[in-house]
C-alpha cells in the first residue's frame, strides 16, 4: 500500500464516528455483506458514511493491508477496526453491537 493510500484511509477512518469500507454504497449495496452491515445500520438508526472499494482498487487492497483482514466490508468505529460482517451480525445479535455504538457516538 502506498503512503497516498494509507494517508486517504486515515483520513475516512479520523473523519468519520462509524466507517464502513464496502461494496457499492449504503444507498445501493453491491453485495450480500455489505447489504448486511448496511441494514444493521439503519436497525441501529446511527449515521454511518460508507466508502465504495469498487471504485477504488488501490483502496480496496489497502483497507485489507491496513486492518490486516481479508474482507470487505470492513467497519471501523472512533478510528478502530470493529470487523467484517459476520462479527457485525454476532454483535447485534447478542446486544453488544448497540452498546458498543452508544458509548463510541457519546464519546
Amino acid at each position: 500500500m502506498t503512503s497516498e493510500v494509507k494517508a486517504r484511509i486515515d483520513q475516512l477512518v479520523k473523519d468519520n464516528k462509524i466507517m464502513v469500507f464496502m461494496k457499492g454504497n449504503k444507498l445501493m449495496p453491491q453485495c450480500g455483506f455489505s447489504n448486511n452491515v448496511v441494514q444493521i445500520m439503519n436497525v441501529l438508526g446511527v449515521p454511518f458514511e460508507t466508502f465504495d472499494v469498487l471504485a477504488d482498487p488501490d483502496v480496496r487492497q489497502g483497507i485489507k493491508d491496513y486492518s490486516n483482514w481479508p474482507t470487505i466490508p470492513q467497519v471501523y468505529l472512533n478510528g478502530e477496526f470493529l470487523g467484517g460482517s459476520d462479527i457485525l451480525i454476532e454483535m447485534y445479535q447478542s446486544g453488544e453491537l448497540q452498546q458498543t455504538v452508544e458509548v463510541a457516538l457519546a464519546s
